[in-house]
Formats: structure tokens, sequence, C-alpha cells
């Protein structure tokens, strides 16, 4: 079958972890509430989530608030860094912050992480068969969101990194067929009152 159908792809970070990561605050529990309510109307036929903790329970709490979408594990919805960058590829004025933000990768994490970005794109990014427009929600990190963003504006790999994402904040691409990636919303925190947004997000670029 051809691609002929529009993918609408609904993207969020989990909720707001612990200092450990293993779990979701109260704050983070009532994020993911929050967004699932927000959720309710669309005809998602998934939830596919990362396997950390962080994630699949924040996609299980969204589920909750939803009627019978499944929920699917996915290795490729996980905490990875998509792409490393070399010197090179990097504006001169912003290279040291790039790359001493990157130094501690390992070669396997740069590996592991670029086999995981290319599997995403190849997953979640695209129009798809039939003639049905899809609707599926991916809970993952703030790294993937960024990737999957910037693939859809069609910018530099290097450029996810100053992509950022506050928890359960909600991001919307459209794929329709014949036509460019849309990014309808991005980094959207309407769902969630004043105190619950703009967690994950370095205190200097928070919004009041």
């Amino acid at each position: 079958m051809t691609a002929t159908a529009t993918r609408h792809l609904y993207l969020t970070r989990h909720g707001e972890a612990t200092a450990d990561e293993r779990a979701l605050t109260p704050a983070g529990r009532r994020q993911a509430e929050l967004l699932g309510e927000r959720l309710r109307g669309v005809p998602l036929s998934a939830v596919h989530h990362g396997p950390l903790p962080r994630a699949e329970e924040t996609a299980r709490l969204i589920a909750g608030r939803l009627d019978g979408v499944p929920l699917h594990r996915s290795e490729v919805a996980g905490d990875h860094v998509p792409y490393v960058p070399g010197r090179d590829e990097l504006p001169p004025e912003s290279a040291e912050w790039a790359l001493r933000r990157l130094d501690g990768v390992t070669a396997e994490e740069r590996e592991r992480g670029a086999r995981a970005a290319r599997e995403a794109l190849a997953r979640f990014t695209g129009p798809v068969e039939g003639d049905e427009p899809r609707h599926e929600l991916v809970v993952t990190h703030a790294f993937l969101v960024g990737w999957l963003v910037r693939d859809a504006l069609d910018a530099p790999p290097w450029r996810w990194m100053a992509l950022n994402h506050a928890n359960a904040a909600l991001t919307v691409i459209r794929y329709a067929p014949g036509r460019p990636p849309s990014v309808l919303l991005h980094n959207d925190t309407g769902h969630l009152p004043e105190g619950l947004r703009w967690t994950g997000f370095p205190p200097e670029l928070r919004v009041r």
C-alpha cells in the first residue's frame, strides 16, 4: 500500500521525575494526568513510551485518562543522545558549549543513540498507509522530542541540542502526503496550571 494518509504525531516529555529518576514526583504524576485529560478528545490509536520508569509511569497515567488506548513499550523512544556533531558542523560562537555538553558521551552511547534516532524517524514519522489518518502519542525524553522537531523543520542534525521541552508539555507534528511536515504545536503547557509549568527547563529559560 502507498502512504496516502496523514499522520499526527503527538510528543511529550515524561512528567517531573524524582532526583534518582526512578519515579515521578507528585507534581509529575499530576502533570501526566492533566495531559491525559487534554488528550481525551483525540482519536489516538496508540501510546508509545520509552522503557525507563519515568516515561512508562507517565504513559500509564496518561492512558488511564483515555478510553482503552493501548500502550506500547518502545526501546527507540528511550533516553538516547541522537547525534554528536563534529566541531566543523557547529557555529563558532557555540561550538565550545555544544562539545562540552556532549564530552562524556561514550562511543557505545553514540552508536546506540544514532541507531535509535534513525529507527525513531522510520517508526514514528511520515505519512501512513491506507485511507484513514493516524494519531499516535510518544511519551519520551527531551532529546528525542528535539530530534524529531529538528527533522520536521529540516534543520541541521546538531540543532536538536538547543530545543528544550518542559515536562508533560505537548508537541504535535503533522505529516501529510505530498507536503512538508508541519509543527502544529511545540512545548505547549496550556493544560498545566502555572505551578506545574516549565519543570525540566533550566531556570533562566522558564517563562512566567
